[in-house]
């Protein structure tokens, strides 16, 4: 079996490298957890220079890696390099964090000599999606080798001159053999690796039924987990909202990534006496947008990462469409070579419409007009995600009120969703669990000692 890399601009094959047999994968982890022997007894001092040189380096080869990223999944070039600069800011962050997040903690216990010592669990398992292949595994691996663990990291098939791309990176930069490592395998191999009595925990990033898989592995295995799965983030847009500066944002928070975010604004919710003016504002920014080659600065939209999820996206829009929505922009894909997927509004999409509670990957937007404020909060949490969701009004106040009431795990007021290193990123319900990036995102895989050394 071979894993193959393919330009969604142009659906054609870029490169191939070949799978990891059992035996190899076995191995792999045997490597991983001899590392772990010698890498939990670093200092804080070695693990922190290794990942100094990581950002530095990847400051230094922006321009190669950022390609890399929009060849292997057609982002476009400027979120691309923003991409690459953002993960090295999350390697200084847990470089230069790491020995404070995890000093030991003195329990305020009268009479009581004790504290907490978090301390490395061991060799973890990472697998890891296409949409931030930089990203995404730098979130998971930095902290997690910073505590003196060792990692593995299954990519997303389609992203594999990355994958390769991240595990020279460690290495070159300093990291033993065995602290990271980047698995070429298929999909059935996870749940072997997960098994394994040497492998501590997993984090996925990834879908709903990847997620409940892989929890279902660890569980049995009495495996630790992490799970960042799917979102269907509600805009809320209140009549006391600044519109120009909320459809600007509003535009920003949907086309990220060509729409491919799972913390992408998804359901825009807007109230009646804005709605019409949201509504024209909205269709006629997105009317513009200029689908072309990723590594073109003039292209505004980007194609999606695969051609088989622009088949998809297209199957649940018109699904969609069959069960009464209206097709208020776009709906269908441009007649021109590559995964690409015109700019779309849906409205009128009813509760009983198969993609009511779906997650929509890619540039399509679902517009709702409520009558209220509480109407606008029903209809957020009335989704079986809870991810992340935003909330545009004028009076701070009101904004947080509204934000407390909203059941996901982030809400952002007058800005669309987004993460940044000293804040925890994760969700509830269909979701996920647990926590990454800030000083939460290194505690998920270490042991909490509790160290009683008796009275005071």
């Amino acid at each position: 079996m071979s894993i193959v890399s393919v330009n969604p601009a142009t659906n054609q094959e870029l490169k191939s490298f070949e799978a990891l047999s059992k035996d190899e994968v076995l191995s792999a982890i045997e490597r991983a957890d001899q590392a772990f022997q010698s890498w939990r007894k670093t200092s804080f001092a070695e693990r922190k220079q290794c990942l100094l040189d990581v950002a530095a380096q990847l400051r230094s080869r922006s321009d190669e890696y950022s390609r890399l990223i929009s060849r292997d999944m057609g982002k476009r070039i400027s979120e691309s390099e923003y991409e690459i600069e953002y993960c090295a800011n999350i390697s200084e962050f847990y470089a230069n964090g790491a020995e404070s997040f995890l000093a030991d903690e003195p329990m305020e216990v009268e009479g009581v000599d004790a504290y907490i010592q978090y301390t490395p669990l061991g060799v973890l398992m990472g697998v890891m999606p296409w949409n931030f292949p930089f990203y995404q595994v730098i979130r998971f691996a930095t902290p997690n080798i910073m505590a003196g663990n060792t990692v593995m990291v299954k990519h997303a098939s389609n992203v594999p001159q990355c994958a390769q791309a991240i595990e020279d990176l460690f290495h070159d930069c300093g990291l033993p053999t065995g602290v990271y490592t980047n698995l070429f395998i298929p999909s059935e191999f996870v749940e072997t690796i997960i098994s394994d009595s040497r492998v501590q925990g997993v984090s996925l990033t990834g879908s709903e039924k990847a997620g409940a898989a892989v929890a279902a592995v660890a569980g049995k295995n009495l495996k630790r987990s992490v799970l960042e799965l799917g979102g269907n983030d509600p805009f809320i847009v209140l009549e006391d909202a600044d519109l120009d500066s909320t459809i600007e944002l509003a535009v920003q928070g949907r086309m990220v990534n060509a729409g491919q975010s799972c913390v992408a604004s998804k359901r825009f919710i807007v109230v009646e006496p804005v709605a019409e003016r949201f509504l024209e504002g909205f269709k006629e920014q997105l009317s513009q947008m200029k689908l072309g080659d990723p590594l073109d600065e003039d292209t505004t939209l980007s194609p999606l990462s695969t051609e088989q999820a622009a088949v998809k996206l297209q199957q649940q829009v018109q699904s969609a469409i069959d069960a009464g929505a209206t097709v208020l922009l776009g709906g269908d894909r441009p007649d021109r070579e590559g995964a690409y997927f015109n700019p779309t509004i849906l409205t009128d999409v009813t509760p009983d419409a198969p993609t009511f509670d779906q997650e929509l990957f890619g540039p399509v937007a679902t517009v709702y007009v409520v009558k209220d404020e509480a109407e606008a909060i029903e209809l957020a949490n009335h989704s079986s995600f809870g991810l992340g969701g935003s909330v545009f009004t004028q009076d701070n106040q009101r904004g947080r009120r509204v934000a407390e009431q909203i059941e996901s795990g982030m809400v952002f007021i007058n800005q669309p969703t987004k993460s940044q290193a000293e804040l925890p990123f994760g969700g509830i319900k269909n979701s996920g669990y647990g926590r990454e990036l800030s000083h939460l995102g290194i505690l998920e895989f270490v042991n909490k000692k509790l160290i009683h050394a008796g009275k005071k």
